[in-house]
């Protein structure tokens, strides 16, 4: 079908050198007609040389793209640059992504046909990390593709409470009709999450989720442990403040039958617990597990990283139960700043 609808690509940044000629690569590469979308880049304050590159490959660059400061406001920097990229943008529709992301050539086209055919106002897209083949990579990737089939099993039993903002579209009139991020600006991240809620709450049925192969953004996965766990401290500050109970209820099942496999596991140990329901116990988690990542690896085609389940099945209880302790103590790191809980 024609592509019609026109879109606003958001882009915030701040010292992200090292990603963005890959992601100004991919731009470059899209397919979807140049006169109905714009990019807007947003400079959170830049400290290395992300804005010089921007500006050099602007000098060739065939689609409208450009550069403009974020206005702090809050106590969400990205908040503010998504909310200051909208008032600058003049199409109809908003997809914000990331500056460590690499973006498919038939992206923007994936999500005009989805418009055309439902009128959605808001759609969830997949996103996934690239493949390095290191263990860490790997750990993250097989946790990536459980939280994107848990969003997509959301969305599949009308009780959508995951998202990404690598992958995030929605109608810019909607944005403001919902007043934007009020209500939770004092909160760093959370930009898609809780915006997804209002959204779910107001427009339940003007909400989709994108399960195409072509609309798959890749974004990169933490370089270190500690960067992984200042990301993981980040993601769990904002938990208490979700509405949607539904997503809570799931989070808390999730960390209860992590913290079961290692409360039997230590009770086994000590001989207070039979040793073949801890064992059963590991089966019933396995299986979910295994069913749910095996069929998000099988549609983000990226099954090669089950090799490595059995080892991040075993790792990952110790990992997430050592997370939910420490959040609750620790300041966290984002983009060289520092946050408070």
């Amino acid at each position: 079908m024609p592509s019609k609808t026109t879109f606003s690509v958001i882009i915030p940044f701040r010292n992200e050198a090292e990603n963005l000629p890959d992601l100004l690569k991919s731009i470059e590469s899209l397919e979807y007609p140049s006169h109905l979308f714009e990019v807007i880049f947003v400079d959170d304050t830049s400290e290395d040389d992300s804005v010089d590159i921007i500006m050099k490959f602007l000098n060739n660059a065939r689609n409208d793209i450009k550069v403009i400061k974020n206005k702090r406001v809050s106590n969400s920097p990205k908040k503010d640059a998504i909310a200051t990229a909208i008032e600058h943008s003049k199409n109809e529709w908003i997809i914000t992504t990331d500056a460590d992301c690499i973006l498919p050539k038939y992206w923007i086209n994936s999500f005009d046909e989805f418009i055309q055919k439902t009128n959605a106002k808001c759609i969830a897209a997949p996103v996934t990390y690239t493949n390095s083949g290191r263990f860490l990579n790997q750990f993250q990737l097989l946790d990536i593709l459980s939280l994107q089939g848990a969003t997509i099993g959301g969305f599949g039993i009308n009780n959508p409470f995951l998202c990404n903002g690598a992958n995030f579209g929605y109608e810019k009139s909607l944005f403001q009709e919902l007043n934007g991020f009020e209500g939770n600006t004092d909160i760093a991240s959370g930009d898609d999450i809780f915006l997804l809620e209002k959204i779910a709450k107001t427009h339940p049925d003007k909400l989709h989720y994108l399960k195409c192969d072509k609309a798959i953004v890749k974004t990169q996965s933490q370089p270190s442990w500690n960067d992984l766990i200042s990301q993981r401290i980040r993601w769990a500050a904002k938990t208490s403040a979700y509405n949607n109970w539904f997503g809570k209820f799931t989070g808390l099942i999730v960390l209860l039958m992590n913290a079961l496999v290692i409360a039997t596991l230590l009770l086994t140990i000590l001989h207070v617990f039979n040793f073949k329901i801890w064992i059963y116990i590991l089966m019933i988690k396995f299986s979910i597990d295994f069913l749910l990542i095996y069929k998000s690896a099988h549609f983000f085609n990226q099954k090669p990283v089950l090799r490595h389940f059995v080892f991040g099945f075993i790792m990952y209880p110790f990992f997430s139960f050592y997370i939910a302790f420490i959040s609750l103590f620790r300041t966290y790191k984002w983009k060289g700043r520092t946050f408070k809980q």
